[in-house]
């Protein structure tokens, strides 16, 4: 099985920025406990803060993975792009973030990209990644 996460803008600051937030871990920290986590799980990571980057990572993986896991960032409530790249591709995508959304700031309760995702989770900090592993493991 090959699953491709996907982060947004200013995930590469993870474990530096908004420590209340986001927590102490870099995502490089926490994506190796991933690979050990899933030893039969093929991984690729993809970092961008461009929007037309993301839109081409999706593009380029969407037809030969076996699932999408992506956290859009601020895109995630602004991107219709990044929404039509996901319903234009056959692979599965799983939108995750770290925090929980909807207990944050009102535009951010909106999610563009999760109506068209296979599901959405939220708010349980690195772990969000794990559990989007994990539904791709199920039924």
């Amino acid at each position: 099985m090959k699953i491709i996460i996907v982060n947004g803008p200013n995930l590469n600051l993870l474990g530096i920025r908004e420590k209340s937030i986001y927590g102490s871990s870099s995502f490089t920290e926490y994506y190796e406990t991933l690979i050990r986590l899933f030893p039969n799980i093929t991984f690729e990571y993809f970092q961008s803060n461009i929007e037309g980057e993301i839109i081409n990572y999706l593009h380029e993986i969407g037809f030969s993975a076996d699932g999408v896991i992506l956290n859009a960032g601020a895109y995630t409530h602004t991107s219709v792009a990044i929404r039509d790249a996901i319903s234009g591709i056959t692979t599965p995508v799983v939108e995750v973030h770290i925090s929980n959304i909807l207990t944050r700031e009102q535009f951010r309760h909106e999610s563009l990209i999760g109506p068209v995702c296979k599901g959405s989770i939220m708010g349980f900090g690195l772990d969000s990644y794990r559990l989007g592993v994990e539904s791709f493991l199920t039924p």
